[in-house]
């Protein structure tokens, strides 16, 4: 499971890693525990760090840099170019659907 440090140290990577938005982070940790579907857990995430802007600089790269994490962590190939598409399809067509953010980031893997 990722955990809250994992991801503010990832912010850190791109900006100081101050989080702005504490409750939307903390809600998607939370209910992401309660799945054992690890692209559910990476989906809620995501949408909580692009569309929610967790951190004060950097939710993008962010956002991004986690999922390639994940996959790489899982051995899965993926596209870096179709990883950070998606991400910002997820923010201009403001996607909450977590189902719609799954599928997105599966089709990322390749």
């Amino acid at each position: 499971m990722i955990t809250k440090e994992t991801i503010i140290n990832i912010n850190k990577e791109f900006d100081k890693g101050t989080v702005v938005n504490k409750s939307s982070l903390d809600f998607a940790l939370s209910y992401a525990k309660s799945s054992k579907d690890w692209l559910k857990q990476l989906s809620l995430l995501v949408r909580s760090i692009s569309l929610d802007h967790v951190f004060e600089e950097g939710n993008k790269r962010t956002a991004s840099a986690l999922v390639m994490g994940v996959l790489e962590e899982r051995k899965l190939a993926y596209d870096p170019q179709k990883v950070d598409a998606l991400i910002i399809e997820i923010i201009l067509k403001n996607i909450r659907d977590i189902e719609k953010i799954r599928r997105l980031i599966r089709n990322a893997t390749g």
